[in-house]
C-alpha cells in the first residue's frame, strides 16, 4: 500500500495537505535521502520520510531465507506444532509472512519477508520462477517419468494440466525436479501418477537463491546481490 506525500504528511504531522507544497519548496522534506519534489510522490511503509530533521516513520524491509526442518508448520501461528517463525531470531519477526509454503514434512528453502509486493512478485505464476526439489521415492525411476513430466500431468480435480517440468534422475530412487508453479501437493501428485510414493522432499532452490551452507533450522538475511537476482528472475 502507498499514499501520496501530501496525504502522508497530513496524517503524520501537524501540517495539512495544503502545507505540503510549501514544505517542499522550503526543502524541509527528505524522502530516502533525497529532497522531496512533488506532493504526488508515493510513500510506502518502507519509505524514510524526514520532516525538519525528524523521521516521521520508517520500517526496514526484511528478506530472510530459512532452511526448514521436517515437522515444522509453514505458518506464523499454530497451537499444536512449532512454526517457521519459532525458528527465527529477528527483532521484526512478528511482521514477517511466508513467501511460498512447504508441507509439514517437506524440508528446505523458505523465504520470509515483511514486503508484500516482493512476496507477491515471487509467487505469481506469471513470473515462472523456477523451484528445484530433491525427491526420494519408494519405487525405482525410469525415463518414462522424464517424458511425462516434460509434457505435463493432468489433474482431474482442478481440471488442469501441470506446466512442463524438468526431471533429472540421480539414482534408482532419487531425482531432482524443477517446477515453475506450486499446485496443492503438486510434487506428490505428479509422482502419484506413477503410483510412486514420495518418501522425502527437499526444496533446494528458488530462482537464483539456494541454501548452500545454511544449517537446518537456521535463517539469514538475503544479501543485496541475492535480492537483485530475485528481482531479475521474477522479471523474466
Amino acid at each position: 500500500m502507498s499514499s501520496r506525500l501530501d496525504r502522508f504528511i497530513s496524517q503524520n504531522s501537524v501540517f495539512s495537505l495544503s502545507d505540503t507544497r510549501l514544505l517542499i519548496a522550503q526543502k524541509r522534506i527528505v524522502l530516502d535521502g533525497h529532497l522531496a519534489h512533488s506532493i504526488q510522490q508515493k510513500v510506502t511503509k518502507f519509505t524514510q520520510v524526514v520532516l525538519d530533521g525528524k523521521c516521521l516513520t520508517y520500517k526496514t524491509p526484511v528478506y530472510l531465507m530459512l532452511n526448514k526442518p521436517r515437522g515444522v508448520v509453514s505458518a506464523t501461528k499454530d497451537l499444536k506444532h512449532p512454526t517457521v517463525l519459532d525458528l527465527i531470531q529477528h527483532p521484526q519477526k512478528n511482521e514477517l509472512h511466508i513467501a511460498g509454503r512447504l508441507d509439514f514434512n517437506t524440508t528446505g528453502l523458505m523465504l520470509l519477508t515483511n514486503d508484500g509486493a516482493w512476496s507477491r512478485k515471487m509467487s505469481l505464476p506469471e513470473t515462472k520462477l523456477e523451484k528445484t526439489y530433491e525427491v526420494t521415492l519408494s519405487k525405482p525411476l525410469n525415463d518414462d517419468y522424464v517424458a511425462v513430466f516434460r509434457e505435463g500431468i493432468y489433474f482431474s480435480y482442478e481440471n488442469i494440466t501441470t506446466r512442463p517440468a524438468g526431471l533429472e534422475i540421480l539414482s534408482e530412487y532419487t531425482a531432482r525436479l524443477s517446477l515453475v508453479e506450486g499446485k496443492y501437493h503438486q510434487v506428490k501428485r505428479m509422482f502419484g501418477f506413477f503410483q510412486n510414493q514420495v518418501l522425502s522432499l527437499h526444496r533446494a532452490s528458488v530462482g537464483n537463491l539456494s541454501l548452500e551452507a545454511l544449517e537446518v533450522g537456521k535463517s539469514r538475511a538475503l544479501t543485496e546481490e541475492e535480492l537483485d537476482l530475485t528481482c531479475e528472475g521474477a522479471a523474466q
